[in-house]
C-alpha cells in the first residue's frame, strides 16, 4: 500500500464526508427536491461502488492475500473477509433506529412539512433530539465508508477519486437527514448547517484512526483482508441503502439507468488507467 499518497487520499476522503453540508445547503436553498435526478445519481453511485468493489477492489484483495498465504487459502480468505465486510456494516445498522437511521432518507419538502406539522413549544425538544441522533447516525456510518475511501485511494489514486465521488453523492441525501430536523428544533439555519457539517468531518476521522491503528502492522495479508472488507461494506451500502432510496426518489428505471451507467463509466475509466 503506497503512503505517500498519504495526504491526497485523505483529501479525497475529506472532500466525501464534507457533501453532506451540501445536502445541509440544498436542504435551506431549495423548495422542493428534483427527485429524478437525485434518483438517476444514487443509482450512478451504487452502479460505481458495485462494480468497482466486485471488479477490482476484490481482485486485488485476492491477489494480496494469495501473495502472503498461497493460492487456495488466499483465495478463501478473501471470500470469508469479503462477506465479514458486510456483516460489520450491517450490525452497523441494526444498532441504528430506523426513525433515526439517516438511510431512511425522504424528499426536503416531506420532511419539511412532516417537521412543520409537529412543531409545537412541547415537541421542539424531541424534534432537537431526532436530528441530534441522526447526525450521530450519520457520524458513525461515516467512519468506516471514510477508511473504505482512504484505503481504496492509496492503493491506487484513480480508483480512490471515482470511489470518493460516489460516496460524496451518497453522502448528499444524509446532510438533508441531519440539517431539517435540526432546523425546525432550533429556528437557526447556522447551526442545523454546522451539525451537518460536523457528522461528515466522521468520514476523514474514521479514515485516520483506522489508518493509525493499522499501519505499523499492515503486510500483504493484513491489507488483503481489509481491502476485501472494505468492498464488502461497499456493496452492502448499495443494495442495501444507495439502491432502495434511489427507487423512493424518483422512477424505478431511472435508479436502474444510473446504475448501469454509473458501471460502465467505472469500467472504462479502470480500462484507460490500467
Amino acid at each position: 500500500m503506497a503512503t505517500e499518497n498519504l495526504w491526497a487520499a485523505f483529501g479525497l476522503t475529506l472532500f466525501a464526508g464534507l457533501c453532506t453540508g451540501i445536502g445541509s445547503a440544498l436542504a435551506f436553498l431549495t423548495k422542493r427536491t428534483n427527485k429524478k435526478f437525485l434518483s438517476l445519481a444514487l443509482g450512478f453511485s451504487a452502479g460505481v461502488m458495485i462494480y468497482v468493489s466486485m471488479i477490482e477492489i476484490f481482485r486485488k484483495a485476492q491477489d494480496s492475500l494469495i501473495l502472503g498465504l498461497g493460492e487456495k487459502m488466499g483465495s478463501w480468505i478473501t471470500v470469508i473477509s469479503f462477506f465479514g465486510g458486510m456483516l460489520f456494516i450491517a450490525a452497523i445498522d441494526k444498532l441504528i433506529p430506523s426513525h433515526e437511521n439517516p438511510h431512511e432518507m425522504h424528499s426536503v419538502e416531506e420532511i419539511a412539512g412532516s417537521e412543520k406539522a409537529i412543531l409545537l413549544p412541547t415537541n421542539e425538544k424531541k424534534l432537537l433530539r431526532m436530528g441530534t441522533f441522526t447526525a450521530l447516525a450519520v457520524a458513525i456510518h461515516n467512519f468506516p465508508e471514510g477508511f473504505a475511501t482512504l484505503i481504496a485511494s492509496l492503493q491506487d489514486p484513480a480508483l480512490g477519486v471515482s470511489i470518493a465521488i460516489a460516496v460524496a453523492i451518497h453522502n448528499i441525501p444524509e446532510g438533508i437527514a441531519v440539517s431539517i430536523p435540526l432546523y425546525y428544533a432550533t429556528g437557526s439555519h447556522k447551526k442545523a448547517f454546522y451539525y451537518s457539517f460536523l457528522s461528515g468531518l466522521a468520514e476523514p476521522a474514521g479514515a485516520i484512526i483506522g489508518y493509525l491503528i493499522l499501519a505499523p502492522f499492515m503486510t500483504d495479508t493484513l491489507f488483503g483482508i481489509v481491502f476485501a472488507g472494505v468492498g464488502g461494506i461497499m456493496v452492502f451500502i448499495s443494495i442495501d441503502q444507495l439502491l432502495p432510496t434511489a427507487r423512493e426518489y424518483g422512477e424505478h428505471h431511472l435508479s436502474i439507468y444510473g446504475l448501469v451507467l454509473g458501471m460502465m463509466l467505472m469500467a472504462v475509466s479502470l480500462l484507460l488507467f490500467m
